[in-house]
């Protein structure tokens, strides 16, 4: 059984590990928890690593957020994995720090990313891990709050977080995204 996980984020020095690369930096801890290390292929970075007898082909997206979509549809075609075992790791700004919500399906909430993937691969049947970024800005600076770093209280939470995301994950590929809703989504 072979799976696509795809952390989502922007490429580029200035935006690593901002909110709304929280997808990337999820990717990065998943493959090397699972001793993988990533290579720059076509519209990704991309690590193929194994957990519990499941092939877990990762990507993080290079086509930048909004065009998301282009490279989710190349890897989803090139693997041949089916929409069922795909799950997008994205950031929320609906969900308090740190909160997790796993989606089966689902409207892109206003997320570019999302919005990339539903428009370019044909629909909205993938799996979703909303990670919460919080919504703590002054109105009209959306854009800045999910392109800021944390800050310094919430980065001391985080390695747990992603830690939490992680499991998630593993858990989606080995018990099904059923179950792993149940035991998440609290």
């Amino acid at each position: 059984m072979k799976y696509l996980i795809v952390g989502l984020g922007n490429i580029g020095a200035e935006y690593a590990h901002t909110r709304h690369n929280i997808g990337f930096d999820i990717a990065d801890q998943l493959v090397k928890e699972l001793d993988g290390s990533f290579e720059n292929l076509k519209l990704a970075y991309y690590a193929e690593v194994g957990y519990k007898g499941k092939k877990l082909h990762v990507i993080k997206p290079t086509t930048y957020m909004n065009l998301s979509g282009k490279a989710v549809n190349y890897w989803m075609r090139e693997l041949k994995i089916a929409p069922e075992n795909v799950l997008v790791v994205v950031d929320d700004l609906a969900l308090p720090l740190g909160k997790l919500r796993l989606k089966l399906q689902g409207s892109s909430a206003g997320h570019n990313g999302l919005k990339s993937i539903e428009s370019v691969c044909g629909g909205q049947n993938y799996a979703r891990l909303r990670f919460g970024i919080g919504d703590n800005f002054p109105k009209g600076r959306q854009a800045d709050f999910v392109l800021s770093l944390f800050d310094r209280d919430e980065q001391a939470e985080l390695p747990a977080l992603i830690d939490k995301s992680v499991e998630l994950i593993k858990s989606f590929v080995t018990i099904g995204p059923a179950r792993t809703m149940t035991d998440f989504n609290k």
